[in-house]
């Protein structure tokens, strides 16, 4: 990942002159999106003002009008490839790989939300090829001194398999417990997330492939989708600013 930032700021500089962009500006994918680059890919977009950060924006037209636009995606889960059982400072700051598993950061996802309305999509697919979504209207995360609060609300589609609520909680790893269990989520259940007491969704965690009953809520779970015994072969995390 700072091999990536290292990275992102030599190219600004070398296209800098040519491109006819102000990067300052290009805060998320909308802005990407609106300077010109329409195609799906890899960008770098300045979450905070000043550091440029890695990221993939999915850029969609011909769907529905929710679904249309750029989407800046802040969680990927593929292939197992990337460990997701880490610490809190590498959750804040982001991990993992932009082409394929990564985190955008805890700190980048406040710095996104904080001034502007987005809404969050869930893509899901499991080893079967079926797949689903789940669409919310409203989402953002507080700042660190709030514990990264997760603020999501207003499900608007995607079908009983998907619908679910995502705790409205601080964020916790397994060094650093905030949910509201009288357990550690995290260290129980080998991931790091929005935990309450534990939970409905836990998609960074330990990658299992296919369905398990051995492993109660250990795999990629997403619980309405079938049960807790279920991994999901695939779920991406991705928001679009409405304001």
């Amino acid at each position: 990942m700072q091999m990536m930032v290292f990275l992102a700021a030599l190219l600004s500089v070398l296209l800098g002159c040519d491109c006819g962009l102000d990067v300052d500006k290009l805060v998320d994918c909308s802005d990407v999106y609106k300077s010109g680059q329409t195609v799906s890919g890899i960008y770098f977009i300045y979450p905070a003002g000043d550091i440029p950060v890695w990221v993939y924006c999915e850029m969609i037209s011909g769907g529905k009008d929710e679904d249309n636009g750029a989407w800046t995606v802040i969680q990927r889960r593929m292939d197992g490839s990337v460990n997701f059982y880490r610490p809190w400072n590498q959750y804040k700051r982001g991990f993992g790989n932009v082409e394929g598993e990564y985190w955008l950061g805890l700190e980048n996802m406040y710095q996104l939300t904080r001034n502007n309305k987005y809404m969050l999509r869930v893509d899901l697919e499991d080893f079967t090829a079926r797949k689903g979504f789940a669409l919310y209207s409203s989402f953002s995360v507080d700042c660190e001194t709030d514990g990264y609060k997760l603020q999501v609300s207003g499900f608007k589609d995607g079908g009983a398999c998907a619908r679910i609520c995502i705790c409205m909680c601080k964020f916790s790893t397994f060094e650093k417990d905030q949910d509201t269990s009288d357990t550690n989520c995290a260290k129980q259940y080998l991931g790091a997330f929005w935990y309450s007491a534990c939970h409905t969704t836990n998609p960074n965690v330990v990658y299992l492939w296919g369905e398990d009953p051995t492993h109660h809520a250990i795999g990629v779970a997403w619980s309405t989708w079938k049960n807790y015994a279920v991994s999901m072969k695939s779920i991406i995390m991705k928001i679009k600013c409405v304001s």
